[in-house]
């Protein structure tokens, strides 16, 4: 679990770069290193929140009879708090694309599937990264083509309270869309049912990574340089890039609506694409391999100390960066934004070490766990 903690706290931090940090098109090092950061960071806590529900719900082996409907009771709750709060969240207009709201509802969507064996989600995952980016596409051309959204929408409670799109927002249309991300889900599932103390489990783990993140990037790469005039296609969609970086790279934005079919080639980030899903989960396994095969070696686990404790708190580390950069904004240039990244680093890791010195849970996780334990009274 120590591991399972660096990876969170990783990921925390791979957010907190792409919201504090400088932009990647400064390029060096530097702009390598946020590059990697921007929705990687996303894909990798959503692969670990998966991971979570299988602890909640029983690990190794699934929770049954009163204790398995406590468990799945204890789910829906942390779901029912999780999706007010990041439309909360979003209601203070910054400019990140708060997370916490799909999660909520990705809870519930892959809930059912907690009993399953890791080989039966393993399979589940790829088929989703397999045929949900196609629905979602399909989907998203009739959201724009027709109106039934806007009926949706404006029947839908959630999206009058919040000002969003609500649950279409949460399902096909936002930064997260519930059909894509599911798959990223179930893969943490699939790892939550290995023993990852085996060294052979880990080296498993990380070579199906690597091969899952050359096929993702690499098979666009490969899509985009045969399809003909692929690169032009995508270079009108993002509004004049050349695209060159589409199969791999954030800085290749993109317009949602009316995209091309030839976007489904790309892997960028967010970008809802199988390639994107599969390139994303492939890094996302990786860092879990080698962050649970770091924590065996005492040296590396005493220096991931201030990383791993804000894993422990990941939910109040995030929402504290939320918040402050309501606060604060962000800045503008690279010497002041990675002042702020800096500072904004050095503030999460002193606050989590202190608090994990002390308390089992963070502030906002022992609130969240406080809510669930109305779920001990199901019979």
């Amino acid at each position: 679990m120590a591991g399972i903690d660096l990876a969170r706290g990783l990921a925390v931090l791979g957010m907190y770069a792409a919201h504090f940090g400088p932009d990647p098109e400064i390029g060096g090092p530097l702009g390598f290193t946020m590059e990697l950061a921007r929705g990687r960071a996303a894909t990798l806590f959503a692969l670990l929140a998966g991971f979570s529900l299988v602890l909640i719900t029983g690990r190794p082996q699934p929770r049954t009879g009163r204790a398995g409907r406590q468990a799945t009771g204890r789910i829906v709750i942390r779901s029912l708090v999780l999706i007010p709060l990041g439309f909360a969240l979003t209601a203070l207009d910054t400019d990140i694309d708060v997370i916490l709201a799909f999660y909520g509802l990705l809870f519930l969507a892959v809930l059912p599937l907690y009993r399953l064996r890791a080989r039966t989600l393993a399979v589940i995952a790829a088929a989703g990264a397999l045929i949900m980016p196609q629905v979602l596409y399909v989907v998203r051309e009739s959201l724009y083509d027709g109106d039934w959204g806007d009926t949706v929408v404006a029947a839908d409670p959630m999206a009058r309270l919040s000002g969003t799109d609500g649950f279409i927002e949460l399902l096909f249309t936002g930064e997260y869309p519930v059909l894509t991300w599911a798959p990223l889900l179930i893969a943490g599932m699939a790892v939550a049912r290995l023993d990852l103390t085996r060294a052979r489990v880990r080296t498993r783990l990380a070579l199906t990574g690597v091969a899952l993140a050359v096929l993702g990037h690499g098979g666009s790469w490969l899509a985009l340089s045969l399809v003909p005039n692929a690169y032009g296609t995508v270079a009108a969609t993002t509004d004049g890039d050349s695209g060159a970086t589409a199969w791999w790279s954030d800085t290749t934005g993109y317009i949602i609506d009316e995209t091309p079919a030839t976007w489904l080639l790309v892997a960028v980030p967010h970008s809802q694409t199988t390639f994107s899903v599969l390139g994303s989960t492939g890094i996302a396994l990786a860092v879990v391999a080698a962050c649970v095969a770091a924590m065996d070696r005492p040296r590396l686990a005493r220096a991931a100390i201030p990383v791993s404790a804000i894993g422990m708190i990941a939910l109040t580390a995030y929402i504290l960066h939320v918040i402050a950069i309501y606060l604060v904004g962000t800045q503008d240039g690279t010497g002041s934004a990675m002042l702020a990244l800096t500072c904004a680093t050095a503030a999460a890791m002193l606050l989590a070490v202190a608090w994990t010195r002390c308390f089992r849970r963070g502030p906002l996780e022992y609130l969240l766990n406080l809510a669930t334990r109305p779920a001990r009274h199901i019979k």
